[in-house]
């Protein structure tokens, strides 16, 4: 069995008594999309800059194919960057931009420029290898950061927010071409965001990080529906968390909780007595007039809905500062055509909800 390209083991990063990244393991296979995301101040930028060599873990290690880089040089590592600025060279055109790591290496004049002019014209960017960079738009200087790190041929490319700066319809855009990119080299991507629409539209895993350790790694939809914690379960999606006792007289089959008597799934086994929260996607719930033939059911006003073009989210007043949040297709609502204030019923099936243990 082959080994693991890429293997963060109990990796810590402390600044003077201030410790950004605590002691975090992670394994990257070759050839996959990673991303890491959370919140500012998370670590994430921290533990991309540790494998690209510009910061030395306090403790831990970081290898590759086996070979331990805390101390290894950033330009000996074969682990581009392609920065959230891009840091192209202003005083450099196209081409001399994406030879520039080449000719650092002592790649002689006539190869580097072969090599360069291939990864431009697999870009688009072929007709642009002359044209300073100050003359391109956001998205060929993004192509033209790309064709820089991929010309050295890399096993590992690392990504810090590179779309950020752009506009959302080129965000779009890039994310396609880095998709269909990454599958047809092979290369293995480790792309830090904190994006959620970015890391869930690319990564075959996402890596979710809050206070310097790793809180849940799995498949975006894996952790979309299922939530490794309350942390996890807030800052992913548009979730809905209710927190209950299990029932004593229930078989460990219901909660209270300040919204009621409330059935969790029927594969929950809980000790009664047992302090749960219930999780349910913000898409999970139907909103009615006319009380529903639903398990759980919540009755509601409605506070106000969030239009985000194909959807809408309707934030619902549960009474006692409770509330909740309801996800409908942009055809559903306007079919409903809830007024402010208006008493609905909102419900949900048992299965469609997911338990945290606390």
């Amino acid at each position: 069995m082959n080994s693991p390209l890429l293997v963060l083991d109990k990796v810590e990063k402390d600044y003077g008594g201030f410790t950004a990244v605590k002691s975090i393991d992670l394994v990257v296979e070759s050839g996959e999309f990673i991303a890491i995301m959370g919140p500012s101040g998370c670590g994430k930028t921290t533990t991309l800059r540790m494998i690209a060599g510009l910061e030395v873990p306090t403790a831990g290690e970081i290898r590759l194919r086996d070979k331990v880089l805390n101390h290894v040089d950033p330009w000996q590592r074969q682990t581009p960057l392609v920065w959230q600025s891009l840091a192209l060279f202003p005083f450099l055109n196209v081409r001399q931009n994406v030879e520039f790591g080449l000719k650092m290496r002592g790649v002689d004049a006539s190869a580097r420029r072969a090599k360069a002019d291939g990864w431009l014209e697999r870009l688009g960017l072929g007709a642009f290898a002359t044209r300073p960079v100050t003359q391109l738009s956001g998205g060929q200087r993004q192509r033209v950061a790309l064709a820089r790190s991929l010309v050295l041929e890399p096993e590992l490319l690392l990504l810090d927010e590179p779309l950020s700066a752009l506009d959302a319809h080129l965000v779009v855009k890039m994310q396609a071409e880095l998709i269909q990119l990454q599958k047809q080299l092979g290369i293995t991507f480790c792309y830090v965001t904190h994006s959620q629409s970015e890391a869930f539209a690319m990564a075959d895993r996402v890596v979710i990080m809050n206070g310097g350790t790793i809180q849940q790694v799995g498949a975006p939809r894996e952790i979309f529906r299922k939530p490794a914690n309350r942390f996890v379960a807030e800052f992913i999606g548009t979730n809905n968390i209710i927190a209950g006792k299990v029932r004593s007289d229930g078989g460990g089959s219901m909660i209270e909780s300040g919204f009621g008597i409330l059935q969790l799934p029927r594969s929950s086994d809980l000790a009664p007595g047992r302090k749960v929260e219930l999780v349910i996607g913000a898409d999970f719930l139907t909103l009615s007039r006319e009380r529903p033939d639903l398990p759980n059911l919540v009755p509601v006003r409605v506070l106000g809905e969030q239009f985000v073009g194909s959807v809408v989210v309707v934030h619902l007043d549960a009474g006692d500062e409770r509330s909740l949040r309801a996800q409908l297709p942009l055809h559903q609502f306007e079919q409903l055509a809830p007024a402010h204030g208006e008493a609905l019923f909102a419900g949900w099936q048992p299965g469609n909800a997911y338990v945290l243990e606390t």
